[in-house]
């Protein structure tokens, strides 16, 4: 399963590979504690229409649901996915740690267009950075889901409730 990655763990990061380049000896093993060891139950879904396409997605909302995403997961259905309720309007950043499954990600804003949509590859570590830094939604699917389904930047997601904003802000 894929997660945000905060501004300090990105720092942490960062940190930890400028000292790795300056030194001949192999890192010391360290366990993070924090991430996630195995597949979260399957979160609360909704239904989004992207255009003319619908996709059920679960609801990753709370701080724990977004680091943990679909990591440990071994497959995806074609019309599912899940989306990440992001706390900040932020340059978001997402990775496959302990994620099998290719996917494709698509950073989204307040209003619920989407502004970039990339793949990503199991257990790639390297993170996948938004170009923008006025992304407040992720929507991960199936790897090339957006192409087979001909959406792109631009599309506007929508719930049964409304907007994006409307229906997890309250926000018209």
């Amino acid at each position: 399963m894929n997660f945000v990655k905060r501004i300090g763990l990105l720092i942490i990061g960062a940190s930890l590979l400028a000292g790795c380049s300056h030194s001949n000896r192999e890192p010391e093993a360290q366990v993070d504690l924090s991430l996630p060891r195995a597949a979260q139950p399957k979160l609360q879904t909704i239904k989004l229409w992207l255009g003319p396409e619908e996709l059920t997605a679960e609801v990753a909302i709370t701080g724990d649901q977004v680091r943990t995403g679909m990591m440990f997961r071994t497959n995806i259905a074609e019309n599912e996915g899940m989306i990440f309720v992001l706390p900040n309007t932020e340059r978001a950043a997402f990775w496959m740690k302990n994620c099998f499954v290719p996917l494709s990600v698509a950073y989204i804003n307040l209003e619920g267009v989407i502004q970039e949509i990339h793949p990503l590859e199991p257990q790639n570590t390297n993170s996948v950075i938004a170009a923008s830094d006025n992304i407040r939604f992720a929507l991960e699917t199936k790897q090339g889901w957006f192409q087979r389904h001909n959406i792109g930047p631009g599309a506007v997601i929508r719930t049964e409730k409304g907007s994006l904003a409307e229906t997890f802000y309250g926000k018209r």
